[in-house]
């Protein structure tokens, strides 16, 4: 076939050739008389016209078997380009031996909803067992009134659950950064009310909820809103928390990476004696988060009455010195009497009765300097 094209070819320049010093001869342009050089017209214009029949013959032929012809493997793709490309991550597991998910650097939070308030990154918690969590454990919470603050947490586990599971101390190296990214998407999925809503979250941000880090936050969470008073909003984190770390218990327990767990465990809880045995396991979380709770606030109402206790002699002036610089020490010795003594009382309505009792400017005056040296707070 290629042959036969170059030699159409060929002859289509001859034939071209021919008639263009025949047209020049008319003309009487070409004064080259010598014309054995031309070849036979007749003859290549028959050569021609036969070579183009075979290959229009050739093609019509390959043209019928292209649409009649079997399509199998290997007619049916072309190959454009072999190559062979190593992927530098190979024998690597993306997965802790605790059954959580490696941290990645390259995930993408969603966009929260504008309902979704942030809360406070909490810093990152000491490795522990999850017995010691709830029991022995001490996050060091804020104590401001009249609501608890968010925990800032010294010791926390993932779970909660009634298995005990050592920690690995690598998961907590990023845990400030990894809150201040992704506190939205785990906020976002603890208000999540159903288990079908919670599996399809899960299966598009599994790479940040089954972290150890976002476990952690999960029972933070749990335990601060406990301490505020939100039972039902705790139990429903209580038992997103414990949808990741059964979910981490099943990767641990198939040595594969949670992500691949995900639907398999929710399989599981559509039978009734798994939802059962998923429920009595949420119990024992919220039970232990209340108890822990009123250890914990017991223990911040402890350090409160001890800071206060303390004196304030023993302080240096310049540390003493409240946020309108001046010295509470000096300001308490102004006072009157009857404000002296709802101060050392703590009896905000005996304060305010001493107040009335005053001349509005003196009241004034006094409350400011209160205010000042840190006797008193603004707005409390």
């Amino acid at each position: 076939m290629d042959t036969a094209n170059q030699r159409i070819k060929v002859l289509q320049h001859d034939l071209a050739k021919i008639e263009k010093r025949k047209t020049a001869a008319a003309d009487g342009s070409d004064d080259d008389d010598d014309d054995d050089d031309l070849d036979d017209t007749e003859g290549l214009k028959v050569e021609l016209i036969e070579l183009q029949e075979q290959v229009a013959a050739y093609k019509a032929k390959l043209d019928e078997y292209e649409k009649n012809k079997k399509w199998n493997v290997d007619n049916m793709f072309q190959v454009k380009e072999e190559r062979t490309i190593i992927n530098p991550g190979a024998g690597k597991t993306n997965y802790t031996a605790t059954g959580y998910a490696q941290p990645k650097d390259t995930i993408e939070p969603p966009v929260p909803s504008k309902s979704v308030q942030k809360k406070e990154p909490v810093k990152a918690p000491v490795a522990e067992t999850q017995e010691e969590s709830v029991g022995a454990s001490k996050p060091a919470v804020a104590a401001v009134a009249p609501t608890v603050a968010k925990p800032t947490a010294s010791k926390a586990v993932t779970t909660l659950g009634p298995a005990k599971q050592p920690v690995d101390v690598g998961a907590f190296e990023t845990y400030p950064e990894f809150t201040e990214k992704y506190a939205e998407t785990i906020e976002m999925f603890m208000q999540i009310p159903d288990f079908e809503g919670s599996k399809d979250y899960l299966l598009k941000y599994g790479d940040i909820l089954l972290q150890e880090n976002a476990a952690n936050y999960l029972l933070l969470a749990s335990l601060e809103d406990e301490m505020n008073g939100h039972r039902e909003k705790m139990k429903r984190t209580a038992r997103q928390s414990q949808f990741i770390s059964s979910i981490a218990e099943l990767a641990k327990t198939l040595n594969t990476h949670p992500g691949n767990c995900i639907t398999p465990l929710f399989t599981r809880l559509e039978q009734r004696e798994h939802l059962q045995e998923f429920l009595a396991g949420c119990k024992v979380f919220t039970d232990r988060i209340v108890e822990r709770a009123v250890v914990k606030k017991a223990e911040i109402d402890a350090e409160r009455e001890a800071a206060d206790a303390k004196d304030l002699s023993e302080i240096p002036k310049e540390e003493r010195l409240g946020p309108g610089g001046l010295d509470p020490l000096e300001v308490i010795e102004t006072l009157p009497k009857e404000m002296v003594e709802a101060f050392e009382s703590r009896d905000v309505d005996q304060l305010k009765q001493a107040l009335s009792s005053l001349d509005p400017e003196d009241a004034e005056y006094h409350m400011k300097r209160c205010v000042d040296s840190g006797l008193w707070t603004a707005n409390a």
